[in-house]
């Protein structure tokens, strides 16, 4: 699978698929003003989370959401600041919604996320396209910012947090399936990987309440969800200490925790770190059958001294070894990963090394990416950017032929057995059919039957596959 956006490193994956997607509900509970609010949110999960935060904030205020820009008070656009193509992207979107402010005097544009806090001062001085920049840790803010900028000022707060986790914040579950949801566990990254710019506008690492995740998932299997996605730039260093019994969670015993809340409601997690995952999180994986066998382990190099100009504290042998662990203790369990061809200095037999790291592991999908510098930072300041494009998208290119045919390999390995899938809804090219994803987290799509819906779980016999979707049959 290719997807040709950054990753950011233990945040998620950039789904391109949903990059622009609106968050928009027909009805919304709370009191209108008559004023109505649009959002698109661009890069990982955790700035799709983050959007359902900030929809229930503005919700609070009376805004209703719609999924027409042209009829939006304000404007909203949720960023990614990790490639240059980013916020180029943004950058367009920006000046197609300062036009839409001619025909629609009054209209707010503001920025939220990453990229507000890396760029804060250009937006809304020198290019002046935005009235808003608000920062990730910031949300809470916005009913005064949004007043602010309404009388005519700049409404702007960027300033990182290291308390700030929304933990009381019901987030607002707007373009929802009514099946999966995600739920953010912590905040920030303490990791400071080179390339990665994460730290700089996400701040510190702090892990939220444990007994507020658990809620939060419980309402969510009250309310019909079948499956939450635990999210964090790293999971694996999740840790919460308990104040009253002092009791320090760690991100294994939290798994358990959810689920134990009921069998039917599946766990999945992102984005895990290789140094931080431990034998505790794979025993969990293993021993409870609601927590989907799929880990997602970015090696972004599969060269040791790559690695270590990536300052990513591990090397090629130790990943190896971790990678053999996971096959160990859960022998069906399905690893994807992340890939960056071109890094300052790789050379063609480093590149070859990454080639060969991703046929050992054996990934059933990957995120494959050339480098692109980001100032502020370590990289930017310490490594000239001297692989010519030209060879970065050759070997980009390698990488994602070797990565489709692994997967399609690995998928051929699955025909002829049945999975248990959960219905997310219909497939996108029929009506017909059903899509969903077994624990490995394929996609498997399969013949309807009319007494099935979205939320049900299923038995789906696999009967032929390509690299990147199962087809198959109810049994």
């Amino acid at each position: 699978m290719y997807n040709n956006n950054p990753t950011l490193e233990g945040i998620g994956n950039i789904d391109e698929s949903k990059q622009g997607d609106v968050f928009y509900k027909e009805q919304m509970e709370s009191d209108s003003n008559g004023k109505q609010f649009y959002i698109e949110s661009y890069g990982c999960q955790m700035n799709f989370s983050d959007s359902e935060i900030v929809a229930s904030i503005l919700s609070d205020i009376g805004f209703n959401p719609t999924k027409n820009a042209e009829n939006a008070d304000l404007i909203l656009i949720n960023t990614c600041s990790i490639r240059e193509k980013a916020e180029d992207t943004v950058r367009q979107r920006l000046r197609v919604f300062d036009k839409m402010k001619n025909n629609r005097p009054g209209t707010l544009v503001g920025v939220l996320g990453c990229m507000a806090e890396r760029l804060k001062a250009k937006l809304l001085d020198q290019e002046k396209l935005v009235d808003l920049v608000v920062g990730p840790d910031a949300y809470r803010d916005l009913p005064k910012l949004v007043a602010s900028a309404s009388d005519g000022d700049k409404g702007i707060n960027v300033i990182l947090s290291r308390e700030e986790t929304y933990a009381d914040i019901s987030p607002l579950r707007l373009d929802s399936n009514g099946v999966c949801a995600f739920i953010s566990i912590m905040r920030g990254c303490d990791n400071m990987c080179s390339f990665c710019v994460v730290p700089f506008t996400r701040g510190r690492e702090r892990s939220r309440n444990a007994f507020s995740i658990v809620a939060e998932a419980t309402d969510l299997f009250e309310k019909g969800y079948r499956e939450v996605t635990l999210l964090g730039q790293n999971v694996d260093s999740y840790k919460w200490e308990n104040p009253e019994t002092k009791e320090v969670i760690t991100f294994a015993k939290l798994m358990i925790m959810v689920a134990e809340i009921h069998p039917d409601l599946r766990i999945r997690f992102s984005t895990s770190h290789p140094k931080d995952i431990t034998d505790d999180v794979l025993y969990a994986i293993r021993d409870y059958e609601n927590i989907c066998k799929y880990i997602h382990l970015p090696v972004q190099s599969g060269n040791s001294r790559v690695l270590k100009l990536m300052n990513r504290t591990y090397d090629r042998e130790w990943y190896k070894n971790k990678i053999d662990r996971i096959y160990e203790i859960i022998p069906d369990c399905a690893v994807s990963s992340d890939i960056i061809s071109g890094f300052c200095t790789e050379t063609e037999a480093e590149h070859q090394d990454s080639l060969s790291i991703i046929e050992y592991s054996n990934y059933s999908m990957s995120y494959m990416f050339y480098y692109s510098e980001r100032p502020g930072t370590l990289a930017a300041r310490k490594y000239e950017d001297d692989i010519p494009l030209e060879i970065k998208k050759r070997r980009l290119t390698e990488v994602i032929r070797l990565q489709n045919q692994i997967s399609y390999n690995h998928n051929q390995k699955d025909i002829g057995k049945t999975f248990k899938v959960l219905i997310e809804g219909d497939s996108k090219k029929s009506d017909q059919e059903f899509k969903g994803r077994n624990s490995q987290n394929k996609m498997i799509v399969f013949p309807k039957k009319e007494h099935l819906k979205a939320g049900d779980y299923v038995m789906v016999k696999v009967n032929s596959a390509s690299s990147a979707t199962l087809r198959g049959e109810l049994i």
